[in-house]
Parts: structure tokens; C-alpha cells; sequence
């Protein structure tokens, strides 16, 4: 019998335990069009959490007592759908379970190239491809920019120091605590801001004399108002997450903000979607990186299906570096 984590009552502030219950399902024949997948990987990601929340956004709530949903990597175990074959390993949005019955609508075989499955829940995937277009197109960084990552030990921020490096940038990475400093500053970082450690305001302008060009925002919050405090003439911002807000109810408050007139501040959300017509182009270059040794991965792993919510609590403590993943 397959089994799902199920979202049993929408949070307040962080999750918990409680919010969450995993549950047994039978699950429905394979149908026209449809195949049987055993998951092996699991993502849990911050956005994730937005979700858990009853409101309208670019990507449907969980709704209450069903099973939730998310990035996953499995096994092809029966098919009944053209071009998928038992025992292909695919990427698919059923994640959350160890088992599921879906049709290939946002289904991909994964590339036979030299990286293990997990990859593509990681640098080869979604989290990488994020890094690589929200610095190279949101935030259009370039040669000699001097660039801030916040959450740069995270999933996102670490394949961004990284490619910032590859494509000749100078990088200063914030992170949680001295041990995570030090894995930025391994990554290529030229200098690191332990946030934990005094204001960040404080410690961007320490790290940063000179000031910045780009912004890579994985925090919002203060991280972003010490940006805005140190940006550069002309200096471009993407937008990717604000993990700081996500489980306060606190309106975020910046000083800083009127510098976006002065310095003329170009600020750019976006989303990986937005750049799905265009991954040839992520893969073409990653590739190259990890084979360079330029880009190198890192995951952290929790074990069981049964660890699913408590990887995810993580991601909100610091519990991870690298990709937060869950082997099922």
C-alpha cells in the first residue's frame, strides 16, 4: 500500500508536527497514458511553505487532508504512456509520497549523463537552474560585478556563488553560523557575513567597502535593506525568495529603500518557470561547470519517507547545506 503525507490543518507562523499526518492510500489502476512511479528522492523547498497557506498565488495551496505535492525523483515501475518505459527514472511533481500513479504532463526522463538521480532535484535541477537565470538574466551580472548572495549555503545560493565565480565575479555570501561561512568561502566566496554573529547592515558593509552590484535575494528582510544600503550606482537585484517572512505575519520594514531613486536600483522577480523554454542553455553551461570541478554539489540527506516534514522544518533552523533532500 502506498503512503502520502497529508497537510491536516493550515500553519500559523512555523509549521510544526502536528500540521502534518502520513496516511495509507490504494492506489488507482494505470491507466491510457498514465504510468506507476516508486519514488527514490524527494525535494523539500521553502516555497513550500506558501502553500500551507489558503491564498492565491503563482502555484495552487495544498489543500487540507490531501496529499501534498512537490519535486521528486523515481522509477518508472508500469507504464501505459508513450515514450516511458519500466524502469526509466524520471522527474515529476509527485513528490511528498513513496508512491504514485500519474500521466506525463510535467514528466521528464532524466538525461543519461554522469551524475547520480538526486542531482536533478539539485545543481542539474530546478535549485540550479534558478541560481543560473535569476543571476544571469534576472539580475544580468556580468564580468567584474561585485555580487551579495544571501542564503548562500542554501540549495540556491551555494550553485550561485558558485557560477558568480565561474563567470569571473567578485562574491560575498551570508550564511548561519562560522561552519557555514567557511563551506561559502570553500565554494570560491571572496568574503562571507555570518548573520548571526552582529547586524547584517554591519557586516555587508564590512564585507563590501565598495558596495555592490548585484543582489541575489533568498532572504528579504533585513538582508535585503543592508543591500539596498550598500548597492552601487545602477546596481540590479533578483528577486528569488524571502524565506525570513514566511512564517511571520510582521510587515517587512527597509530604511534603505529610498536608495533605489538615487542609485537607480533595478529590481526583478521571477521564477523557474519562466525559463523552462530555455534549460538547453543551463544544461549546456552546468554541464561543463560540474565536469570543470567549477560547480560542485552538496546535499543534505534525511532518510525515510517518514523524515519528510522534519526535513522540511529544517530548511527554516538552518539544518541544511546545500540541497535539503529526503531518500525514500
Amino acid at each position: 500500500m502506498a503512503r502520502a503525507w497529508h497537510l491536516m490543518s493550515r500553519p500559523d507562523g512555523l509549521p510544526n508536527n502536528e500540521n502534518f499526518a502520513l496516511k495509507d492510500h490504494d492506489l488507482p489502476g494505470v491507466g491510457d497514458g498514465q504510468m506507476r512511479v516508486r519514488n527514490l528522492f524527494l525535494s523539500v523547498d521553502p516555497y513550500m511553505r506558501g502553500r500551507m497557506n489558503e491564498s492565491k498565488s503563482y502555484i495552487p495551496p495544498f489543500q487540507i487532508d490531501a496529499p501534498m505535492d512537490g519535486g521528486a525523483v523515481g522509477e518508472v515501475v508500469e507504464s501505459n504512456a508513450d515514450g516511458f518505459e519500466k524502469g526509466d527514472l524520471v522527474t515529476h511533481m509527485a513528490g511528498w509520497r513513496d508512491e504514485a500513479v500519474i500521466d506525463t504532463k510535467g514528466v521528464y526522463k532524466l538525461p543519461k549523463v554522469d551524475a547520480e538521480p538526486q542531482a536533478f532535484l539539485s545543481h542539474l535541477g530546478m535549485p540550479g537552474a534558478t541560481a543560473y537565470f535569476g543571476l544571469l538574466d534576472a539580475a544580468e551580472a556580468k564580468e567584474g560585478d561585485i555580487v551579495f548572495v544571501s542564503a548562500a549555503a542554501g540549495a540556491v545560493g551555494s550553485v550561485v556563488v558558485q557560477i558568480a565565480k565561474a563567470k569571473g565575479m567578485t562574491v560575498i555570501g551570508s550564511a548561519r553560523g562560522a561552519k557555514k561561512c567557511g563551506y561559502v568561502r570553500s565554494l570560491g566566496a571572496d568574503a562571507t557575513v555570518d548573520y548571526t554573529a552582529g547586524p547584517i547592515i554591519k557586516g555587508l558593509r564590512d564585507a563590501a567597502p565598495e558596495g555592490i552590484d548585484v543582489y541575489f535575494d533568498n532572504v528579504g528582510g533585513d538582508h535585503l535593506d543592508a543591500a539596498f544600503s550598500r548597492a552601487r550606482l545602477h546596481a540590479r537585484f533578483a528577486l528569488c525568495g524571502m524565506i525570513a517572512g514566511y512564517n511571520s505575519r510582521e510587515p517587512m520594514q527597509f530604511r534603505y529603500i529610498i536608495r533605489m531613486i538615487a542609485m537607480r536600483i533595478v529590481m526583478r522577480g521571477f521564477l523557474y518557470g519562466d525559463y523552462v523554454s530555455r534549460l538547453d542553455e543551463f544544461y549546456r553551461d552546468m554541464g561543463e561547470w560540474v565536469a570543470s570541478g567549477k560547480v560542485k554539489p552538496q546535499d543534505t540527506m534525511f532518510e525515510g519517507l517518514d523524515k519528510a516534514p522534519d526535513a522540511f522544518l529544517g530548511l527554516f533552523t538552518g539544518a541544511n547545506t546545500g540541497k535539503m533532500l529526503v531518500r525514500v
